[in-house]
């Protein structure tokens, strides 16, 4: 097996930083724009863009939610054992306004599909745009593309791409794991 680091530390840092002014050059003072992370994964780049956008925009309140589509994906019969939920963590509706959906690793775009049928639940957004650290882009099963990508990795369907982060207690990167034997 072998493990290509992609980003570490300070240019996971500095992508997160662009990520924050390109978004803050399209939605300005997010009166009417909510941050949404995916879950699982997709809650801890959520948090650190909300946490930077706070401290750029000096503590102006956004929005920001978590949301679980466990039972959304087509998917989640198929998996051996009990399936079991996150919770969603969203004390606002999204109705009418613009909604940033964030994950970590775009690959096949089920995720994003289910994200999306399971934001319905809070309203009817204006506008839904994706924002994804990695972006797997010749790896789609649906017609999805991101509005905003950390970086791009061209790679093959039997890779894999990991991201971890500080506050799970590892450190923040991204690796590109490939199995020789495939």
């Amino acid at each position: 097996m072998q493990k290509k680091t992609l980003l570490d530390g300070q240019k996971i840092q500095i992508t997160i930083k662009r990520l924050c002014h390109q978004l803050i050059e399209n939605h300005d003072d997010f009166a009417n724009t909510v941050l949404i992370g995916i879950q699982p994964r997709g809650i801890f780049l959520a948090d650190r863009i909300h946490q930077d956008l706070q401290q750029i925009l000096k503590n102006k309140k956004i929005l920001k939610g978590n949301l679980d589509i466990t039972f959304f994906r087509d998917d989640f019969r198929r998996k051996d054992g009990l399936v079991t939920a996150s919770s969603n963590s969203m004390d606002f509706i999204i109705e009418g306004k613009k909604v940033i959906l964030i994950d970590d690793v775009l690959w096949t775009g089920r995720t994003i599909r289910a994200a999306l049928d399971a934001l319905l639940a809070y309203g009817r957004p204006e506008k839904v745009e994706l924002l994804v650290l990695i972006d797997r882009r010749f790896s789609r099963h649906l017609p999805i593309e991101p509005d905003y990508i950390g970086h791009q990795v061209d790679s093959l369907n039997s890779q894999q791409v990991k991201v971890t982060w500080a506050s799970e207690g590892s450190e923040d990167k991204v690796i590109l794991i490939s199995d020789n034997n495939k």
